[in-house]
């Protein structure tokens, strides 16, 4: 039962230390890497629902 526990708190301490890994890498991006971003995305969900309306049209012909 007691290296359970042990395990258990090793475990946390190694994650806890990747996290604040992680957090000490992160920086706010600039204005133009976030337009660049933002822009992606969109153009992404505009080719998605534009593939979902063609499949939904389709399928309305047929059924």
């Amino acid at each position: 039962m007691e290296e359970q526990k042990l395990n258990w708190k090793t475990r946390l301490s190694s994650n806890f230390q990747q996290y604040k890994r992680v957090w000490r890498l992160l920086k706010k991006p600039t204005k133009q890497e976030f337009l660049t971003i933002a822009k992606v995305s969109a153009i992404g969900l505009l080719i998605i629902g534009a593939f979902g309306f063609v499949i939904a049209t389709i399928m309305s012909f047929f059924f």
